[in-house]
């Protein structure tokens, strides 16, 4: 019986061993940093019509993914394959396009997640295992709006928002809102955004050369990568304008002849080349300003206007004309050669070469492009005319007119300036003699000043000496009454104390009724207390001898009396 418990227990040891060799031997795989394992069903449950990824127990390439670390599966019924997972960096935004789920309903390009297409939801940045067999992730930068821009969103899915108006949150169309500066990440298949200036612009028209777009000076973020963000932004920016000017050139080029317009540095006409941006913030429109005065000489202007797109009207300008350069192209600069060409004709070729009218001229300019272009909500701070080309035959007339006149002028205030020289030198003269006038009074107030402060202070002087003198007579008159006074209450009180005293010894000596009584008193009350008083009765030895009874030997008064002697 043991034996044969023995033999199972082998068995069973044999068997699990073999099992362990086999899953760590056969099935154990592993999947690394940044890796995630795709598995494939040899055998299960068929798919469904259409399905393209496999659940747990049906065959084909399983939908759920396995992620980092240690894994058993079967290599008899499932193979594994390992790819990278799929990261996205911080800026940048994954366009997921799923290949499996719902249908989409017609008409519907946007996908809801569980849906098939492309999803209206991004992956912001992070890490994500998504089987590559079932959603392709396409990763693109994040909108990143600079300083001194606007974003305008334009809605590319949906129903069509009525024309003119703005889109609502599922039409198609520009929406109202605007993005300001940041980074935002938005799925660019579903919303379409524009950056647009929002600061000062300028429209340079040059003579016969044609016009100039500036924008503002753009403001990047301080951060390297959202500069690159905002650079990438920019470019999309500038690529989109530049397709705007080409189909732009091409449309005019037909109606353009050749030398019409100035040639560039490159000696090409201007009518061969495409317009395209010549830098950061520069374009080029070919438009010029030229009109015939009221007395019909031909007139050109180089001008410039500036002009700014306000924050809270930026989005209608966009949804009623475009970008920037179709708003100058279609609004700004028509009307600024309309303006010019009707106020211009109002005025003579004369004026335009005299300073007062080409001022006036540029004030009505000015006005007209404000009301005009201020009702289509654009902002205009100024119209500057800085150049103004006559014809020869009138310039050079009037300019030496001008010049005589100015002559004449500049004559008159030599004249003027020669009088008025004389006139100043006859005026520091009497300055001059004036300031002397003053010095002298100066002196004079200043001596008579000073003689009158030396009078105040010897007054002054001489009053305070009187007060002192005075103080001192008072002071000694009452020295002289203390001492009076004192010795009048020493005397007095001397008089009453010696008077009570006489009194006292009178009233005693009538006491004891006999002076000599009195004395005696005295006498004996001013004894010392501690004296004794011993009657020596001498016997028949001497006075010497007999000194020894009195026990003045033993104080020593023997010695004393003796020496006495």
């Amino acid at each position: 019986m043991k034996n044969i418990i023995k033999f199972i227990a082998a068995i069973v040891l044999v068997i699990v061993l073999l099992q362990l060799f086999w899953q760590w031997g056969f099935c154990r795989f592993y999947v690394g940093l940044n890796k995630m394992a795709i598995i494939t069903a040899k055998n299960g449950d068929p798919l469904e019509p259409e399905q393209i990824l496999a659940r747990k127990g049906q065959k084909g390439i399983w939908e759920e993914t396995l992620g980092e670390g240690r894994h058993f599966l079967n290599p008899i019924f499932y193979d594994h394959e390992v790819v990278d997972v799929t990261i996205i960096e911080p800026g940048k935004v994954g366009i997921v396009t799923s290949k499996v789920g719902g249908k989409l309903p017609e008409g519907e390009f946007i996908a809801e997640r569980g849906q098939k297409g492309i999803w209206r939801s991004v992956l912001g940045p992070g890490k994500y295992r998504m089987n590559p067999y079932g959603y392709n992730v396409e990763i693109v930068d994040a909108i990143s709006i600079p300083i001194g821009y606007a974003g305008v969103i334009t809605s590319l899915s949906g129903e069509q928002a009525p024309s003119g108006q703005f889109a609502n949150a599922k039409q198609k169309g520009v929406r109202k809102d605007v993005l300001q500066p940041g980074l935002y990440y938005v799925n660019p298949k579903e919303y379409q955004v524009d950056v647009l200036e929002i600061g000062i612009n300028q429209v340079s028209l040059v003579g016969q050369e044609g016009s100039k777009v500036v924008t503002k000076a753009r403001q990047l973020g301080q951060n390297e990568a959202l500069q690159a963000l905002q650079a990438n932004t920019l470019q999309k920016q500038e690529a989109q304008r530049a397709d705007y000017f080409s189909k732009r050139a091409s449309s005019i080029r037909p109606k353009l002849k050749r030398g019409q317009l100035a040639e560039f540095d490159d000696g090409k006409p201007l009518a061969d080349m495409a317009p395209a941006p010549l830098s950061d913030g520069e374009m080029n429109l070919m438009e010029l300003v030229s009109f015939p005065s009221r007395d019909g000489f031909p007139i050109s202007l180089d001008m410039t206007v500036e002009f700014e797109f306000e924050p809270e009207s930026i989005a209608g300008i966009f949804l009623r004309y475009g970008d920037l350069p179709k708003v100058v192209d279609k609004i700004i600069m028509p009307q600024i050669t309309s303006i010019s060409r009707n106020k211009g004709s109002e005025y003579r070729a004369k004026d335009f070469i005299v300073g007062e009218g080409r001022e006036q001229f540029q004030d009505d300019l000015t006005a007209s492009l404000e009301q005009t272009l201020g009702g289509k909500d654009i902002k205009v701070y100024n119209a500057l005319i800085r150049h103004v080309e006559v014809p020869d035959e009138i310039r050079a007339p009037i300019q030496m007119s001008s010049i005589a006149v100015e002559q004449d002028l500049t004559n008159k205030e030599r004249q003027n300036t020669a009088r008025k020289e004389a006139e100043l030198n006859t005026q520091l003269a009497l300055i001059e003699q004036s300031g002397e006038q003053v010095m002298q009074e100066t002196e004079k107030l200043k001596a008579e000043i000073e003689a009158d402060l030396d009078k105040q202070v010897a007054q002054i002087q001489a009053e305070t000496l009187k007060k002192a003198a005075e103080i001192k007579k008072l002071t000694a008159a009452i020295e002289a009454d203390k001492v009076r006074v004192l010795g009048q209450a020493t005397a007095s009180a001397l008089e009453k104390v010696e008077g009570e005293k006489a009194n006292g010894l009178q009233l005693k000596t009538a006491a004891f009724g006999d002076p000599v009584a009195y004395a005696r008193w005295i006498f004996a009350d001013t004894l010392n207390p501690g004296m004794k008083v011993n009657i020596i009765h001498a016997g028949d030895g001497t006075l010497w001898t007999d000194l020894e009874k009195t026990g003045f030997a033993e104080l020593g008064g023997a010695q004393q009396l003796k020496k006495r002697k």
